[in-house]
């Protein structure tokens, strides 16, 4: 994975963000004993993906690659070209 970008977006990195921030803020309720600050928390994470999905969709995450088939067709694969084993 050293040669790829995989996770250098901008979708990549906000949706880590606010994911990482929920499971901060569940942390801290969960420790307090608090149930509702743990799921406002959980339902912070579950806010990341959302977040990181829909910037993806706008053109802000990685594109897939596509590389041509030896029948002559485009394959679309999230592997760098040469990498197939």
């Amino acid at each position: 994975m050293a040669g790829s970008s995989h996770g250098h977006t901008p979708a990549a990195w906000t949706g880590v963000i606010i994911a990482f921030i929920g499971f901060c803020v569940a942390g801290a309720f969960m420790v307090m004993a608090q149930p509702v600050g743990f799921w406002a928390g959980m339902v912070i994470v579950l806010l990341g993906g959302v977040v990181g999905a829909a910037m993806r969709t706008m053109g802000l995450g990685q594109h897939k690659r596509t590389r041509t088939a030896p029948h002559g067709g485009h394959v679309t694969s999230r592997e760098p070209a040469g990498a197939e084993g």
